[in-house]
């Protein structure tokens, strides 16, 4: 009898979502946690790495949506808004429209190389979009609240901008604090976890 045959292996990197940008050469990425070794284990579908660069130009087009909803008063671009977050964190660019037109067509034309980054920390900066977009069309559309929802997009607008413009995602930073503080377990991303000992362990030797 014929003996079993063994299954072809999978290469991690060739298996790497394409809309996530390219995944890094250097395989010790996937072992620190950049690449797919260590997925997001409760939403796995999301992408990791992230191409920053998409991501940025992302937050350029929420910023974009969130000031035209507020200077024009376009309700009706709340729901769209929230959709969009909600897409985002629960799978990255792949049922976001605005992604998806980010990632297929905008980034591929633009003479950037990827900056690859770890993607939990940017899939909660979305989930705290959704939560305030979210919000933000209750309030207003089912409650009447024009001033407060309004001001939570103007909020969402200032992060987005700091974002788009000067790279500095302020849920990445608030992830990095829970994390430090043991909200969000280490396991969750271990590349973060890393670089922050190495840091710990390089201010400590030169302190």
């Amino acid at each position: 009898m014929p003996g079993p045959v063994a299954s072809p292996s999978v290469d991690p990197v060739a298996s790497a979502d394409p809309l996530a940008g390219p995944a890094p050469a250097d395989t010790r990425a996937h072992e620190s946690g950049i690449g797919y070794a260590h997925p997001v284990s409760y939403l796995p579908s999301f992408p990791n790495p992230v191409n920053e660069v998409a991501a940025r130009l992302v937050a350029g087009g929420v910023v974009v949506l969130a000031v035209a909803t507020v200077v024009l008063d376009l309700p009706w671009l709340l729901p769209l808004l929230a959709y969009g977050f909600v897409a985002r964190a629960l799978a990255g660019p792949r049922f976001s429209p605005l992604a998806l037109l980010v990632t297929k067509v905008v980034v591929p034309r633009l003479p950037i190389a990827p900056k690859v980054v770890s993607g939990p920390p940017k899939r909660f900066a979305q989930t705290i979009g959704a939560v305030f977009t979210v919000t933000a069309s209750v309030l207003h559309l089912a409650l009447g609240l024009e001033g407060w929802a309004y001001g939570l997009v103007g909020v969402l607008a200032v992060f987005a901008t700091l974002e788009s413009v000067f790279a500095l995602c302020v849920g990445c930073k608030v992830f990095g604090v829970l994390m430090r503080l043991g909200v969000i377990p280490h396991d969750v991303c271990v590349d973060c976890a890393d670089i922050w000992s190495r840091s710990d362990r390089l201010a400590a030797q030169t302190g």
